[in-house]
């Protein structure tokens, strides 16, 4: 391997935690950002889950990528498996994708194990904000995880209109509390 690429869809575009050479976005084909893993660490707990994104099958997904120095490979792995591993709810996976300036390359990125009991797919903006509504976890409220995804994607002119539903909704919860 030439290069070693990680791919971002949520808060590692925003937060990597680890060191980065290059920094660039991205679209990797066949999969798509979706608040599709309920949350029992980061964002909820299992007997009050949250909702945390996945990259799941289906469409396009712009995120970010971060390329990694050699000498720093085998750290950021260790680091990223430690991060995103905690519950296997995610398959670690090699993805091509498409670099802001038309390089082809390809990237770690962490897939939503459609199999898993976390999983969640299939939710719409009404269910979806219901979970994020006040569930909370080891990193704090779900609903500022999704509030703070969404603006990241704004600031990089990334619309997501799903995202943006939910987030509607979540607010209407709020005024209705």
């Amino acid at each position: 391997m030439d290069e070693f690429w990680v791919f971002g869809y949520g808060s590692l575009m925003w937060n990597p935690g680890f060191a980065f050479l290059e920094r660039s976005q991205a679209l990797v084909y066949g999969y798509r950002r979706s608040l599709c893993v309920h949350s029992w660490v980061h964002r909820g707990t299992q007997r009050d889950p949250g909702l945390v994104l996945g990259l799941d099958r289906g469409g396009s997904c712009r995120g970010m990528a971060f390329r990694i120095a050699p000498e720093q490979w085998d750290e950021t792995i260790d680091y990223l498996r430690e991060r995103e591993l905690v519950t296997n709810v995610y398959l670690e996976r090699c993805l091509p994708l498409q670099l802001a300036d038309g390089r082809a390359s390809k990237a770690i990125a962490y897939v939503v194990d459609r199999s898993h009991t976390q999983y969640a797919g299939g939710l719409d903006a009404i269910a979806a904000a219901r979970v994020v509504h006040g569930a909370q976890g080891q990193s704090g409220p779900n609903d500022a995880y999704v509030f703070n995804t969404l603006a990241h994607l704004q600031e990089m002119g990334i619309r997501d209109h799903w995202l943006e539903q939910v987030v509607g909704e979540v607010e209407r919860l709020r005024k209705a509390a």
